[in-house]
């Protein structure tokens, strides 16, 4: 074969390029592991999708007309529901008594305001999910952020599935796939959008968590939590630095060492693994970067060249997106965007990266539904994050950026969903909009020790940015005063959140406790500071747990090294360890950590119990589990104190941090519950709940 029609064979195989899994931090780290779907895919799809779409739409606007006669007739023109992740009730009604939330405040006069009961756990994915499906968690599959395979104990992100392809064809060096890709949400029950979709009703979804890859439905849709970076992973940023060695690092960072040469220093960026080449190595694109001296002062600016193509940095200043190409074989280029920010350029330099995000303007994997709507956003607003968490934590938590920068970036992610929202606002005639904003759940997370008097990670001295919760909280306000003078008597409004928010004083160590108890044990010679439950004896352990609130039996039949029998033997077990944890006294402190247990075959129902942890730990206010509980560690003590930046959760007893429901139409219900939102979305469009949905309608 020449080398012209190797070029071609490999570029026509380039649409089979496939995600696969492996261990996933998830919320609590970076996820890892996913290989990318070719941007070729995406662009064929499109323009399939285009061609079907011209030939269906005679036949499509007949069967419109008629099954318009078969619907009852809708009470409204169009609801509108504004998901703000996390908004607080204690923080709303403090910052309501106060009168600086005016446009809540009359919002709740013209219709009602309520807590809104929150799900077992309070976990964003979880919460969302049951928000989409009106079911529990037993009947959407979704019960944490990440889940465990029970043949290896290792975690799985929980929400997608991946499969990468058996079948290649090797050319030398080459590697064609011979197979498509599979990638498929596993969340499963059907959101209420795509049942309106059943009824021609048009819904457009803009960043609900747990969409991706998104699900065809009458409508568009734009993914968000669980969407990766370009790397595959929850969210990995880059840091280049005079102070720093090329060593592996657990925390989300990929840490590079820079050595200049006068005012210049050579370095790299890397990007995806190349599938089509043996060994798939990271693709990797030149990075240059000089200091710019002025006169006789220190460097103030310093200029990157990537790929040939320059830009000036300022100290302290955040680039605005960058285009960032990796070429993986002849003609064929994966495209992501980043942020770039100069931290420091005197006796030291560093740069930090943001996560390389999927380009939207040329995603290299489906974010959208169709498939070209993404690239329909970016065009319409400019340039946008893709990623599922997009604001960087970890870049906060480990000091790589202060936190002036960190919330430049929450608002600016927020900046870019309200442009979304009006443009799909000012577009939609009637149906439905949905769009969540994430400020609110990554602000409280990062800045709740400046509502907690002596927290362990309230910082010594005062802080510009102490007041950062309450002034979104404010932004917020004024948001929806502009969304609310946009709409109309026929239109419902709904503000919602999927849970309230807490302090994280204190960390739990779970697996060290059942270690302690004997319900589990590690191996001979091994110290438990292995991630993941690398260091347990499974021959010799009854319990374990993983994530961030789930807790397994070790059962015989269904973990590959189970010990505990089914039936009897694992309800005795399970009511033991319930008895023991629950009311469980942190000795230091002298306060409950953990105020219930639930046992999920008590508290779920449906087809997917079987995937449930066993037990799901309902915390005290002030605890979580611990960050190395979170991750499989079993060294250490079981209680500790959080010293990190993140100082504010919500994985707790979930009557503790119920959600908020503003509407401008007065409810029926006096406790309604987040599972409720689903069915009243079908009702005010004349539908009747469907068989499968457990929540009422709250009109």
């Amino acid at each position: 074969m020449n080398q012209s029609m190797r070029q071609l064979v490999l570029l026509l195989a380039a649409g089979s390029v496939i995600l696969y899994p492996a261990p996933a931090d998830a919320y609590i780290g970076p996820g890892a592991g996913f290989a990318l779907l070719s941007s070729f895919l995406v662009f064929f799809t499109t323009l399939i999708v285009a061609i079907g779409a011209v030939l269906r739409w005679p036949f499509k606007v007949a069967w419109r007309l008629l099954r318009r006669g078969q619907r009852t007739q809708p009470s409204i023109r169009r609801l509108v529901v504004i998901g703000f992740d996390g908004q607080d009730p204690q923080v709303t009604n403090r910052l309501l008594e106060a009168g600086q939330l005016p446009n809540f405040a009359r919002l709740a006069a013209d219709g009602c305001y309520h807590t809104l009961r929150t799900t077992v756990p309070a976990i964003s994915p979880v919460a969302w999910s049951s928000f989409a499906t009106g079911t529990n968690p037993g009947r959407h599959n979704i019960f944490d952020f990440i889940d465990r395979d029970p043949r290896t104990y290792l975690p799985l992100l929980s929400s997608t599935s991946m499969r990468r392809a058996t079948r290649v064809l090797r050319l030398g060096r080459w590697r064609v796939p011979l197979e498509r890709s599979a990638i498929r949400l596993l969340r499963k029950s059907k959101p209420f959008w795509t049942t309106l979709g059943e009824h021609d009703i048009w819904s457009t979804i803009l960043r609900v968590p747990i969409t991706f890859p998104p699900e065809p439905f009458y409508g568009a849709q734009l993914s968000a939590m669980a969407a990766p970076d370009l790397l595959g992973t929850q969210g990995t940023f880059m840091l280049y630095s005079t102070r720093v060695d090329e060593t592996p690092s657990s925390d989300g960072a990929i840490r590079r060492p820079l050595r200049f040469t006068g005012e210049v220093a050579e370095t790299t960026i890397k990007g995806p693994a190349n599938t089509f080449v043996e060994g798939e190595p990271a693709i990797e694109i030149p990075l240059r970067i000089e200091r710019q001296p002025h006169g006789h002062e220190a460097p103030v600016t310093a200029q990157v060249t990537i790929d040939g193509a320059r830009r000036q940095l300022k100290v302290g200043q955040l680039s605005d997106h960058i285009t960032l190409n990796f070429r993986t074989i002849p003609g064929f280029t994966i495209r992501g965007t980043c942020r770039m920010l100069v931290t420091e350029m005197d006796q030291h330099f560093s740069l930090y990266l943001t996560p390389i995000n999927i380009d939207p303007d040329k995603p290299a994997m489906p974010i959208s539904h169709p498939s070209y709507y993404a690239t329909y956003l970016a065009q319409k607003i400019g340039p946008f994050a893709t990623l599922g968490l997009a604001e960087d934590t970890w870049a906060l938590n480990d000091g790589v950026i202060d936190e002036r920068t960190f919330l430049q970036q929450a608002y600016d992610i927020q900046s870019e969903r309200e442009r979304m929202f009006f443009a799909s606002l000012d577009k939609l005639r009637t149906g439905s909009l949905v769009c969540v904003f994430d400020a609110t759940d990554r602000i409280q997370h990062m800045f709740w020790r400046y509502l907690d008097t002596g927290h362990p990670a309230a910082p010594n001295e005062s802080s510009p940015h102490h007041d950062a919760i309450e002034k979104l909280y404010r932004h917020n306000d004024e948001f929806l005063g502009r969304v609310r003078a946009r709409l109309t008597d026929e239109d419902v409004l709904m503000v919602i959140s999927d849970h309230g928010f807490a302090s994280f004083r204190r960390g739990v160590n779970l697996n060290r406790w059942l270690q302690a108890e004997g319900y589990l044990t590690l191996k001979a010679g091994a110290d438990g500071l292995g991630e993941w439950l690398r260091d347990v004896d499974w021959t010799r352990t009854r319990a374990y747990s993983l994530g961030l609130a789930g807790l397994y039996l070790n059962l015989s039949g269904r973990e590959r090294s189970g010990t505990v029998a089914p039936g009897r033997p694992a309800a005795d077990l399970k009511d033991e360890i319930i008895d023991k944890l629950r009311g469980l006294v942190d000795p230091e402190t002298g306060k409950v950590a953990i105020n219930r247990v639930f046992d999920a075959a008590r508290v779920y129902s449906g087809p997917y119990l079987a995937n449930a942890p066993d037990l799901v730990v309902g915390y005290n206010a002030g605890y979580r589990v611990s960050w190395e509980g979170a991750t499989g560690v079993v060294a250490g003590l079981v209680f500790g104190d959080n010293t990190r930046a993140w100082s504010g959760d919500h994985c707790i007893d979930p009557d503790l941090v119920p959600g908020v429901l503003f509407c401008n139409r007065r409810i029926t219900h006096e406790n309604p519950a987040l599972i409720d939102i689903a069915p009243t979305a079908l009702h005010l469009f004349g539908i009747e709940r469907p068989a499968h949905m457990e929540g009422h309608s709250l009109l």
